[in-house]
């Protein structure tokens, strides 16, 4: 690497255009924006505090804060991720720290093979919830999609029994611990309840048949490979504390899936002080820059 050119403005033109924050790149199509998915294989729906990966909302109205006015040429992007719901182009639902994630169909096997999720999804979850592993509010939900088939949450919640004021934070948490772990996501978007809008959920392997059937080849430690591999072809650079923030990992599961990378040749550890405090590992094409 030229030690006269930094890292830290290596990585931040590398970032400019895996983030579309160049004017010149900047999302202006719905077509565009299942591109820009595809490319990256997972990215957030809204930037995230404290958190460095692409975004759909940075792609299209650039690097600046989501804007609390309504009619802000950015929320184009809201209209977006509704009218891919369903389509399965791209999958959406709350993953990486429980925030709106876009995951690209190609990399949704890897992911997927990362849950709990295993066997006959139709009977599975019992065996969690016995363990102690699902609530009894996201047992309710699930098995009220089980019975009736895409409800929208008004109706969800009357399925599940978890009406009332009380518990609606029971719900709230339970519908995120569920798309979490994959089991359900929204497919479309209902014009219910008072503000006549709210989304439909489905079951995630009922809603892609084939799911299941991709995943399980995979090992867990390939699916993390490849899912680390894509997060830095996106960021250009991270730290293991960066890994650990996103994806949830155990220390050592994030410390030997860096390692595999290493060794394989695509990334490089180095030490910059004055870029992060911490080593970092960066993306091995970027040193020759």
């Amino acid at each position: 690497m030229n030690n006269t050119y930094p890292l830290a403005e290596i990585v931040r033109q590398h970032r400019a255009e895996t983030f579309c924050t160049s004017p010149s790149l900047r999302i202006s199509s719905i077509n565009k924006a299942v591109s820009f998915i595809n490319i990256r294989g997972f990215i957030y729906f809204w930037p995230i505090k404290g958190i460095t990966l692409p975004s759909l909302w940075v792609a299209a109205a650039g690097d600046r804060p989501v804007a609390d006015e309504h009619d802000d040429p950015g929320h184009i992007t809201w209209n977006w991720k509704d009218s891919l719901l369903g389509k399965k182009k791209v999958y959406y639902a709350r993953i990486l720290r429980r925030k709106n994630t876009f995951i690209s169909l190609e990399m949704l096997p890897y992911f997927y093979c990362l849950t709990p999720n295993y066997g006959d999804w139709v009977t599975d979850y019992l065996e969690q919830y016995q363990q102690g592993s699902m609530t009894a509010p996201a047992r309710s939900i699930y098995e009220a999609l089980l019975r009736e088939g895409p409800l929208n949450t008004i109706m969800l919640r009357k399925a599940s029994r978890l009406t009332g004021e009380a518990a609606a934070g029971l719900f709230a948490r339970a519908l995120d611990d569920l798309m979490v772990e994959f089991k359900i996501l929204p497919v479309a978007v209902s014009d219910a309840g008072a503000w006549h809008y709210c989304h439909v959920y489905d079951i995630t392997p009922r809603f892609y048949p084939d799911l299941q059937e991709k995943s399980r080849p995979l090992s867990e430690k390939e699916a993390r490979r490849m899912i680390l591999l894509k997060y830095f072809e996106s960021v250009g650079s991270a730290s293991i504390r960066d890994v650990q923030r996103l994806f949830g990992w155990l220390p050592e599961i994030a410390s030997e899936t860096l390692e595999a990378l290493t060794i394989s040749g695509d990334l490089s550890q180095f030490s910059n002080p004055e870029f992060d405090r911490d080593p970092v590992w960066i993306v091995k094409k970027l040193l020759t820059y």
